[in-house]
């Protein structure tokens, strides 16, 4: 039986599968974008649906974290969280639109880019993915101050 003190491990497995999961995402787009010279038009197509697939993912965690679960329960745990919580709630909004631009460099869609275009995409790649690391990080700072203990996440 789970303590009221402790994390239900049945959740707190839901939120590690759900960043692993998230993480495997970002890495094989990743490894995708990482072709120096810019993709056919068939690769292309299947970098859109990765792209389109990630940012599916993400809008459902986010909804997810929005709706209540560990930051809600971090912050009832310790109020002054508050703050940091509202401020990772507050990036979704934009996270989400950096992948929606993404997709928008590829326009027409399904077009495959040219190497200059190519190398916009990748910069605009990494940039999403440093700035979504970041937010993961502060995430998961809150959840194990508002826990306080270390549930095994980076942070």
């Amino acid at each position: 039986m789970t303590s009221i003190d402790r994390p239900d491990p049945a959740l707190l497995g839901h939120l590690l599968a759900e960043h692993r999961e998230l993480f495997q995402q970002l890495s094989c787009l990743r490894t995708a974008l990482a072709a120096e010279e810019a993709p056919g038009c068939d690769r292309v197509a299947e970098i859109v649906r990765a792209i389109a697939a990630l940012r599916e993912h993400l809008a459902d965690h986010f909804q997810q974290e929005e709706e209540g679960g560990f930051l809600e329960e971090s912050v009832a745990r310790m109020p002054r969280l508050g703050a940091a919580a509202a401020e990772v709630l507050a990036q979704h909004p934009q996270l989400l639109a950096d992948l929606d631009a993404l997709v928008g460099r590829f326009a027409p869609p399904g077009a495959a880019p040219c190497d200059s275009e190519w190398r916009g995409v990748r910069a605009a790649f990494e940039n999403f993915m440093m700035r979504m690391q970041a937010h993961e990080r502060a995430e998961n700072a809150v959840v194990q101050q508002g826990y306080n203990e270390d549930l095994g996440i980076d942070v």
